[in-house]
């Protein structure tokens, strides 16, 4: 039970830092009128995280379920190390956060829900609470490994929340000092503005929650290095960003392409690729657009160095 105290006390000293960094943060913004925080996008991060606090509150009993009968009756070994238990955990667990975010990316079904935490066009530490809503009801599902590897669900969970409160401290745009071989390895503010980023170059990129190294390893790693500045939010806002319609553009406009298909496999092609997708290449994903931006790219710097 102490020792339950002990992690329930750090996560609270957690919490406690990134609301007075929040504040802190509020208050330099509105001091040096740099207009990092807007009323209306405030207050929508905060509905989205209390609905997401009750989403994952309805569905608690369930995870603990499945990840505690997955771990009693099918893990397959156990890390008997205290040291390496924790360290293969946080770093297998962060791995997995890595799978599902760019499964969110990738998937226009995934992206339907995930496209709420970046439908925001500002970026301080309010937008780390800006919630995938529905994310704890699938969630559990890709942290199931871990319950094989013999991670108890108490484990788990209490991992995913710290390495959530570091995801949460990314998101900020001050310019923050750290040295280059930290940038090697962790997830940076300057990488989180690349991946809230709308700019072309910029879109599906550093994925990470804790550890930058996947990105770097599966090709998804951009530098914030473009000349122009980043631009935040969707490459197409929606018009109204009410309390309902901030949770389901997205679903609206995935339900009707799909009902506007020509056949079955365009239909489910809507729901499995993409973002940007098209059964007529009308839209086009991301990877397309960066691909004809560096195209363009490349045709100016020849142009130039004829001239």
């Amino acid at each position: 039970m102490q020792h339950l105290d002990s992690r329930n006390q750090a996560a609270l000293m957690l919490m406690g830092l990134l609301v007075v960094l929040t504040l802190i943060e509020m208050a330099l913004s509105y001091w040096e009128d740099r207009k990092y925080y807007e009323t209306r996008d405030t207050l929508t991060n905060i509905y989205l995280t209390s609905l997401a606090v009750v989403t994952n509150l309805c569905v608690k009993v369930f995870t603990f379920f499945v990840l505690d009968y997955t771990y009693q009756h099918y893990r397959l070994f156990q890390i008997q190390n205290v040291f390496w238990y924790w360290f293969v955990l946080v770093v297998v667990q962060d791995f997995l956060y890595w799978v599902l975010h760019y499964t969110g990316h990738y998937c226009r079904m995934f992206w339907a829900m995930h496209v709420t935490h970046h439908s925001s066009e500002h970026f301080n530490f309010t937008t780390g609470f800006r919630s995938t809503v529905f994310e704890p009801l699938y969630r559990v599902f890709f942290y199931l490994p871990l319950a094989l590897m013999g991670f108890t669900a108490l484990d788990i969970l209490y991992a995913y929340l710290i390495t959530q409160l570091y995801g949460n401290l990314v998101h900020t745009q001050y310019k923050i000092p750290l040295p280059k071989w930290y940038g090697w390895i962790f997830v940076t503010p300057a990488h989180h503005r690349v991946h809230h980023a709308s700019n072309i170059p910029y879109l599906d990129k550093n994925m990470g929650m804790v550890l930058i190294i996947w990105d770097r390893l599966f090709g998804t790693f951009r530098d914030e290095d473009l000349p122009e500045p980043v631009k935040y939010g969707l490459t197409k806002q929606p018009d109204d960003m009410g309390p309902v319609n901030v949770l389901f553009h997205e679903w609206k406009a995935l339900l009707h392409d799909a009902k506007n298909a020509p056949d079955l496999k365009s239909k489910i092609g809507y729901f499995i690729h993409p973002p940007g997708w098209s059964h007529d290449g009308s839209t086009q994903t991301a990877r397309v657009l960066q691909r004809e931006y560096e195209e363009m790219e490349e045709a100016h710097k020849k142009h130039e160095t004829a001239a």
